[in-house]
């Protein structure tokens, strides 16, 4: 099994989310986050006064899949969620050794 992390812009959330439906995918967990990566923030200005906003808002989606759909996910959400222009995010993937349904006390992929 495999955890997807992907760390997008608030704004490409609904596209991601329906495009992930769109291949089958039905449970996620989404977190609104903050942070900055290469960037490091942006300026903008206030009645005159510019600031740097260091912290960007971002939201992370979280997905645990079977091994065997890992690329086509990945593919999934890296075209839903890109735009072109700094800050588009990351997506990371990493192993699961066990999962586990509180409910039923199933494991394994069976329990996704």
């Amino acid at each position: 099994m495999k955890k997807i992390e992907a760390v997008v812009k608030p704004f490409k959330l609904e596209d991601v989310k329906k495009a992930l439906s769109d291949i089958g995918v039905y449970g996620m967990t989404i977190t609104e986050v903050k942070g900055f990566g290469r960037q490091k923030g942006h300026k903008e200005q206030y009645r005159g006064a510019e600031y740097t906003i260091e912290f960007v808002p971002k939201v992370k989606i979280e997905v645990v899949v079977a091994d065997r759909d890992e690329d086509k996910i990945v593919a999934t959400i890296l075209s839903s969620a890109k735009t072109g222009s700094i800050g588009d995010g990351k997506i990371f993937v990493t192993s699961l050794s066990e999962a586990v349904r509180i409910r039923t006390g199933e494991t394994g992929e069976s329990a996704l």
